[in-house]
């Protein structure tokens, strides 16, 4: 039978405007990832697309509590993801931590995507892992102030993640060091590590480029980032770090030897009444968390010997580390707390108590002659103990030996009060919503002109800095690299950049310091 060539043109022209069809009607809110597909959301306005609560491992729960993250299961058909998944099990650590899922779990190990609406697969848009706070004990991916309403805009793709917390992710004990094939101690961080494998094999379906990721994060979160960048397991999972506020360098969230947790946290289970890893793992979460609240009892990454081989400051010392670009720095109030009622009496007692023989020297670079200089150097020296001596000595260390540019902030601009931060500072984690562009999330504070006009400023150096591994670009204020004369970024109202007139403080600093820890 001869079926003429008007027919077949026609079928053919048919078939072609049917592909062309299903192309344009193919859902962009439906994404193919290794374990099936999932099925979001648009927010902002429909300007970014969101894929929430995405299992990047199996649930850690069970026997599989206190062991490395295991693949997450596949699944058919679409799975819903326009809903947060829990946050980490972990107790009350700090009252402005507001979560936007229906409650904790140790079934945690989630993330969210977030990406500009018109991001095809393919793009190839640069990706910004998130590592969010908390004292490695609390926090998690949902808090408002992480949303990705608006980071995306500038052009890239968000990942914020959950990870163990506290005991749950960091707990040491001698049964677990013989089963946990080298991280015990630090099923948080293998928790970053999978997540960040997780994001290698499938952020190219969303418009990422798994080749271009930049790791970044906020106190524990910077922490995290520093320790990342000295860990075997996590080399080449990302290209790029951004540290705010915190690193690795000191006894604040101690990074301990193996033998030294294992006594300690030996001893821990056994106050509890556990016997055996066994009992551990069959106690109630809430029990266990009661226990270490009582308990007070503290839970950081140690040297494991497959996550981290030695503490980070050896790592870097010996050119180790991943040798990607750094933007990193802290906040000028950072220390506010220890300036509550200072007097220069009680100043200049404590410094004599403090450093003894050097108290002398110690005053002349946080002096405290009057009250209100007490309450200045107090502050001051707060939080270079607290957070920015250990951040200076990542910055400088990595730019010794990391052979990449360096670039370093001072977050200056003093918020107006607000429900948890009744004071006029530039306090500890103020900078993550001019970060992430939430500042509208912050209860009970007003947003002014200049906080939206630099929260659009950071928004823009830090997602420069994603695509380039250089935060400048036009209509930003010079930021220059951290080079031989330490020039630094003020981030303030005025922007302002020069070389660093601090460092006198640091190189007092060096020299030795009471331990500084929670």
């Amino acid at each position: 039978m001869q079926i003429g060539m008007g027919f077949l043109r026609a079928l053919a022209v048919s078939g072609l405007a049917l592909g062309m069809t299903l192309a344009v009607q193919a859902d962009p809110l439906t994404v193919k990832t290794e374990q099936g597909k999932v099925h979001g959301k648009t927010i902002n306005d429909g300007k970014v697309n969101a894929f929430l609560g995405l299992p990047y491992a199996a649930p850690p729960v069970g026997d599989m509590r206190w062991k490395e993250p295991a693949p997450a299961a596949k699944w058919k058909g679409e799975r819903d993801a326009t809903a947060f998944g829990a946050h980490c099990a972990q107790g009350h650590v700090f009252d402005d931590m507001i979560f936007q899922d229906k409650g904790e779990s140790e079934d945690c190990l989630f993330l969210n995507v977030y990406t500009p609406a018109d991001a095809k697969k393919g793009a190839k848009l640069p990706v910004m892992f998130w590592i969010h706070g908390g004292g490695y004990s609390g926090g998690g991916s949902n808090e408002p102030r992480h949303n990705g309403d608006f980071l995306p805009l500038h052009g890239v793709v968000l990942v914020t993640i959950n990870y163990r917390l506290g005991v749950f992710g960091f707990l040491a004990t001698s049964e677990l060091a013989k089963e946990a094939n080298g991280v015990a101690g630090n099923y948080g961080l293998a928790d970053m590590v999978a997540a960040l494998e997780w994001v290698k094999a499938n952020i190219n379906d969303f418009g990422g480029d798994k080749s271009n990721v930049t790791i970044f994060g906020e106190s524990a979160g910077s922490f995290a980032v520093s320790t990342l960048m000295a860990s075997p397991a996590a080399q080449g999972l990302f290209a790029k770090a951004i540290g705010e506020s915190g690193g690795a360098f000191s006894d604040v969230l101690p990074t301990d030897t193996l033998d030294a947790r294992l006594k300690k946290d030996d001893k821990w289970m056994a106050s509890i009444g556990a016997n055996s890893l066994a009992d551990l793992r069959a106690m109630p979460a809430d029990k266990i968390l009661a226990a270490v609240a009582k308990a007070r009892a503290g839970f950081a990454p140690t040297v494991d010997g497959r996550i981290l081989v030695e503490p980070p400051p050896a790592t870097y010392a010996a050119g180790k580390q991943a040798h990607v670009p750094l933007l990193a720095g802290w906040n000028r109030d950072e220390g506010s707390f220890l300036s509550n009622g200072m007097t220069a009496a009680k100043w200049k007692g404590m410094a004599a108590g403090m450093f003894k023989d050097r108290a002398d020297e110690f005053l002349k670079l946080y002096p405290g002659d009057t009250d209100e200089q007490a309450v200045e150097s107090s502050g001051a020296y707060g939080g270079d103990a607290f957070i920015a001596f250990s951040t200076w000595k990542w910055l400088e260390a990595h730019r010794k030996t990391g052979d990449s540019p360096v670039y370093r902030y001072h977050f200056e601009l003093r918020a107006t009060p607000s429900k948890f931060h009744p004071g006029t500072w530039a306090f500890h984690s103020d900078d993550i919503e001019y970060v992430f562009g939430t500042l509208d999330t912050r209860p009970g504070w007003t947003v002014r002109p200049e906080d939206r006009k630099l929260s659009e400023q950071m928004m823009g150096y830090w997602t420069n800095f994603a695509k380039t591994g250089d935060p400048n670009g036009p209509g930003l204020p010079t930021w220059p690299k951290y080079d031989k004369d330490d020039s630094l970024i003020h981030l303030d109202s005025t922007i302002t950049s020069g070389p660093d007139t601090l460092r006198p403080r640091y190189e007092f600093l060096v020299k030795g310091m009471p331990s500084f820890r929670f």
